[in-house]
């Protein structure tokens, strides 16, 4: 993890006294020394609550553009796509620092990330997107398999049925589950009951 960190450090620092635009190694895409920099402060908010054994990944497409729908964002506003994942595992945030609601989804064995760890860059069309997805999968799907290690994963964005095959086809070691039969989709609203139900279809490949 040490030397993720280092490594993306290097890149940010090389890239910071160049003056030509640098692929980011998160996302792939063309990346401003301000883009590599929010990228490193991403990763190591991420980091510092990244469970040792990661029991279930909630993986997304692109990083949100605001940091306050991000996670792991120090200030814990907690809007848009991380409220809508702590709603999804029955995480009250009432009455609770940032810190202590991220601990307890920390010690409940779950981590979330994206294909793309960055914000698509604006004026991007869909089809740009999609070849930005496209590119960058090799490098996330060894990510995924030699970094996280999860016990299995969990689609939360419709954005990512396309490749939904070749993540199934990967080797990962794990299990992929389908957005649209997980309560994580977050184009909906999960219920309680949705969520039960996946939960107890999840706890039984523990006791296979």
């Amino acid at each position: 993890m040490i030397a993720l960190l280092r490594e993306a450090a290097l890149r940010f620092s090389m890239a910071s006294t160049g003056s030509s635009l640098r692929h980011c190694d998160g996302c792939g895409q063309l990346a401003s020394p301000e883009h590599l920099a929010r990228r490193l402060q991403r990763l190591e908010c991420a980091t510092r609550y990244r469970p040792i054994h990661i029991h279930t990944l909630l993986l997304g497409c692109t990083s949100p553009v605001n940091d306050s729908d991000f996670l792991y964002s120090p200030a814990g506003r907690f809007e848009g796509e991380a409220r809508k994942v702590l709603e999804a595992v029955q995480l009250s945030r009432e009455g609770k620092s940032a810190d202590t609601v991220l601990a307890e989804f920390q010690r409940r064995g779950l981590m979330l990330t994206h294909l793309l760890e960055c914000p698509v860059e604006p004026g991007l069309s869909d089809s740009q997107v999609a070849q930005v997805l496209e590119a960058h999968l090799p490098r996330s799907i060894a990510r995924l398999r030699r970094s996280f290690k999860p016990r299995r994963i969990i689609l939360i964005s419709a954005d990512l049925l396309e490749v939904l095959g070749a993540l199934q086809n990967a080797d990962l070691g794990c299990p992929v589950f389908l957005a649209s039969l997980s309560p994580f989709s977050l184009e909906g609203s999960p219920t309680v009951m949705d969520f039960n139900s996946a939960r107890q279809a999840l706890a039984g490949l523990d006791h296979a």
